[in-house]
């Protein structure tokens, strides 16, 4: 059974042909013995499609709309770094920034954020820059130690990455900067006066 987007109307279910067809002679039409494969159902969810399949107990492939795939796929992807990005900071105790955070890297694309690294710079550097703004700051900074992360992660999983040393602490050192930085300025209270809140 295969299922995916009937029009925008929901989710189909469509059943493959399980022998073979067979050719009328006289009139040259194509016969089967198998019904089943004539028969379309549709849903309003996919899971509801799923439950269905599960039901019958037969076999299902999911088919998803070009680029639906894709998005879910970036979706998870943000899902991953958001987690890792509250776990870091909540490690760096700056957990009080989470929300922050959160909306900085989501406006990263909108921003057009450059990539942590690629202009050769350290990242004190980035933390620094008066230039980018502090939202865009700390897009970068955020990324660039999710980026570093994973390759620690593929490294010592036998996958090394340019065989080159991991600036994950470095990163972390300047987003540490960077928020001592806007406290300091008295633009946000620190995370001290937001604990003791």
């Amino acid at each position: 059974m295969t299922s995916g987007r009937a029009g925008t109307q929901g989710w189909k279910m469509s059943f493959p042909r399980r022998t073979g067809p067979w050719l009328e002679p006289l009139m040259g039409w194509t016969g089967g013995d198998d019904t089943i494969q004539q028969i379309d159902l549709s849903f309003p969810t996919l899971e509801a499609a799923i439950r269905h399949a599960k039901r019958l107990g037969v076999a299902y492939e999911v088919h998803l709309p070009a680029g639906e795939a894709a998005r879910g796929a970036a979706r998870a992807r943000d899902r991953q770094a958001g987690l890792w990005s509250d776990a870091t900071l909540s490690r760096l105790g700056l957990s009080e920034m989470r929300q922050t955070y959160r909306d900085a890297m989501a406006g990263a694309k909108r921003r057009g954020d450059p990539k942590g690294g690629d202009d050769g710079r350290p990242p004190i550097e980035v933390a620094s820059d008066a230039s980018l703004s502090l939202e865009a700051r700390r897009s970068i900074l955020m990324n660039w130690a999710y980026t570093e992360y994973l390759q620690d992660v593929a490294s010592t999983e036998g996958m090394p990455e340019n065989q080159r040393e991991s600036q994950l602490a470095e990163v972390e050192r300047a987003l540490l900067a960077l928020e001592a930085a806007v406290a300091a300025d008295g633009m946000y209270p620190s995370v001290e006066e937001g604990r003791a809140a």
